[in-house]
């Protein structure tokens, strides 16, 4: 039963949100360089090499979720999102169409509430940081209980950065104790909330009565047509697979294959380190991933194939990288056709690529609207068939999914590590949340010369004919 909030927690934070309006009070009259400046010193030291490997180890060791190995990969994220963010203009004027009248200028969007994730303690918080920096907000991060001593020491490097700089470190501020009730109190407290996590997290940020932008859950689904280049998509489903153990909601979850190439591709997969369960692993497979409430199990989310197989009770070669079942079934009862946040994936044979488009269709009825499909394709009209068909606000084309989803350097998608599934993910954007996210907007509008189209133009053919 949940408790109710204490005392000592409504004023730990109501005094956090102080010396955050404080602080943002000593930083409004910074000018675009400033803040420049002070992103760069952010991305530097949360994102130099020595630093982010330290902590991102730290974050696997302290939940037990993630690639040890793998995780200081994400790395890539803080360079990218401060390329986009010093790309643009952030302070005063951003903005101006002589032709329009219109002139826009960019305002903080105030103290934010961040909710971070277990699964990226470590990258969430200088993502966050950069681009609330460049709006002049203050941030107050509010850690998962499983990865609190990495958030709590990834924000300590960023206020020591700060400081140094001559510049409020409470500009960020982690809370030390995090516990349901506090976190709601700060949400309801805050301006905005940032909820990047699971499902109740979210529904919290929007319940709050504050401003939030959340993400939905995801089951990343990839066509593979007979058009791809079959090595080029098994070696980009294993990368995105094997990131961080699966850790992602963008991690390759179910692989449309045309029957055209499929036992080819389920081939290749297994060269990449596939493993190809029977009919007797996958039902212990099954058993192992979701209770009998039909819940994902903690302890099989994001950890290597050969600890899922030893909990599902199958012995894994030590060179398999991640594990595959060959699935018909799709719906509820289907569990494998559901998000499973593992280096688990399921394999759909398709008659031929209407019968693909079939499947997504019905794969997203299952869970997933709005976040993230993907398909490898030579042809145009079926790129374009897919993205019309799929009920989802981003579809990566012949690129690894979780490496690409978020941004990367090789598309134009606005890096970040949220990711907005819009009204089908009960979310208010579609978007990647990046830096126009972080603030508020004052539009200036000038007279200009007038644009009113005549009657007959606005109502062409029904312009004074009989009303129906």
């Amino acid at each position: 039963m949940a408790r109710d909030i204490t005392q000592e927690e409504i004023d730990t934070v109501d005094a956090m949100l102080a010396r955050a309006r404080q602080a943002m009070e000593q930083i409004k009259d910074y000018d675009q360089a400033q803040v420049d400046r002070l992103a760069q010193a952010l991305g530097w030291n949360c994102g130099n090499e020595t630093t982010f490997v330290r902590i991102a180890q730290m974050g696997v060791d302290e939940s037990g979720i993630g690639d040890r190995a793998g995780r200081a990969g994400k790395r890539f994220k803080i360079l990218g999102v401060l390329r986009d963010a010093l790309r643009q203009k952030s302070v005063g004027v951003i903005e101006e169409d002589p032709e329009k009248g219109l002139t826009k200028i960019a305002k903080p969007a105030g103290v934010i509430a961040s909710l971070i994730p277990t699964t990226n303690p470590e990258l969430t918080p200088p993502v966050t940081g950069i681009y609330a920096i460049k709006c002049k907000d203050a941030v107050i991060f509010s850690p998962h209980p499983r990865a609190k001593a990495t958030t709590f020491e990834m924000v300590r490097v960023m206020r020591e950065t700060l400081k140094k700089l001559g510049a409020p470190e409470d500009i960020f501020q982690c809370v030390e104790k995090p516990s349901i009730p506090m976190t709601n109190y700060l949400m309801s407290q805050c301006d905005l909330t940032l909820a990047t996590g699971g499902k109740p997290m979210v529904q919290a940020a929007y319940s709050s009565g504050k401003p939030a932008y959340g993400v939905g859950a995801g089951n990343s689904t990839m066509v593979i047509d007979e058009t791809a280049d079959i090595a080029e998509a098994a070696m980009n489903s294993r990368i995105s697979k094997m990131s961080d153990f699966g850790s992602g909601c963008s991690a390759d979850g179910n692989l449309i294959i045309v029957d055209q190439v499929y036992n080819q591709m389920k081939d290749a997969l297994i060269a990449e380190g596939g493993y190809l369960c029977n009919a007797e692993e996958k039902a212990l497979l099954e058993k192992a991933l979701w209770d009998d409430e039909g819940r994902r199990t903690i302890n099989t989310v994001a950890v290597s194939a050969q600890t899922i197989a030893g909990i599902a009770g199958f012995d894994l070669p030590e060179d398999r990288k991640f594990i595959m079942v060959e699935q018909d079934g799709i719906g509820k009862e289907h569990k494998f056709s559901s998000e499973k946040l593992s280096v688990v994936m399921a394999l759909y044979r398709a008659k031929d690529f209407d019968d693909a488009l079939r499947m997504v269709r019905e794969i997203f009825d299952v869970g997933g609207k709005g976040h993230s499909c993907g398909i490898y394709s030579f042809d145009e009209e079926r790129i374009l068939r897919h993205a019309q068909n799929a009920p989802v606000s981003r579809i990566m084309v012949r690129q690894p999914q979780s490496k690409a989803n978020a941004g990367s350097f090789e598309n134009g998608m606005p890096m970040t590590s949220s990711l907005g599934c819009g009204i089908w993910g009960g979310n208010i954007t579609n978007e990647n949340v990046s830096l126009k996210h972080y603030m508020n907007i004052t539009w200036v509008a000038r007279p200009i010369p007038m644009d009113r189209p005549s009657d007959e133009e606005l109502f062409g053919e029904f312009y004074n004919t009989e009303v129906m």
